[in-house]
């Protein structure tokens, strides 16, 4: 019998699962828990970490898991990397449900950065108006630029103080469109976005008001990811499940 973890977290894994619900298939969504009201899913869920590969490795072995897709965020390499390593020790199929990531096209003006640190010294100098469009993990690796004031947008409110001097703070669950934030940055008075290269149409809209209002953007390239089977589509993936998805996924 076929059953699924649905590593999860994303626009992506929300249709994945309900893909998996709609072929009335066994399936686990497993959210790492960093949001404090995750999204209702059509299976069976899950929230918290594993314990690394070996705790990831009993968890498989104890739910009697057949295959895994890892539809995490691009930049979730951590759970990904444990992922792939579990996998392979027991012998178990996965495939990753990843965005393409975005490509810089006409009008984009980009600086491409290989990680959060390199970001935050791209940022040293006078100060600014930052949108600073990395999530709440990472916020600390910009407190060594405090002369900016920077704007974030999160998805849940912070219950702490965050680690930066200047800043004023969004709470809001995208996707987000063009216009609204075209809208935020002109009020906010940006002059620069740093953005994690996340793909997808869910966060598109951020650089494509960069590209609208002429913005610099500080692009974060994506972490490296050990090597793996990959699909582009919810379709790919339940092909590889052997399942046909409904016309429209």
């Amino acid at each position: 019998m076929t059953r699924i973890l649905l590593l999860g977290g994303t626009t992506e894994a929300g249709l994945m699962a309900r893909a998996i619900a709609d072929a009335g298939l066994e399936g686990v969504y497993s959210y790492a828990g960093r949001t404090d009201a995750p999204l209702g899913q059509p299976i069976h869920m899950r929230v918290g970490g594993f314990g690394g590969v070996e705790g990831l490795r009993a968890y498989l072995a104890a739910e009697g898991i057949t295959h895994v897709i890892d539809a995490t965020h691009p930049f979730a390499a951590q759970m990904s990397g444990n992922a792939v390593a579990a996998c392979a020790a027991m012998d178990i199929p996965l495939i990753a449900l990843e965005r393409a990531p975005w490509v810089a096209g006409e009008g984009d003006r980009w600086t491409h950065l290989a990680d959060l640190g390199a970001a935050a010294a791209a940022l040293s100098g006078p100060a600014r108006r930052v949108f600073l469009a990395i999530g709440r993990q990472h916020l600390a690796a910009f407190t060594g630029q405090p002369q900016h004031h920077y704007l974030v947008r999160l998805v849940d409110a912070p219950d702490a103080p965050l680690p930066l001097p200047q800043v004023r703070v969004i709470v809001a669950r995208g996707p987000f469109d063009m216009a609204g934030d075209t809208a935020l940055m002109r009020d906010h008075g940006t002059d620069i976005v740093v953005a994690k290269n996340a793909g997808g149409k869910g966060a598109v809209a951020k650089i494509a008001a960069a590209r609208a209002l002429g913005l610099p953007v500080l692009m974060i390239d994506r972490p490296v990811i050990p090597v793996r089977r990959v699909a582009r589509t919810v379709a790919e993936v339940m092909g590889w499940l052997d399942h046909p998805a409904r016309l429209g996924v």
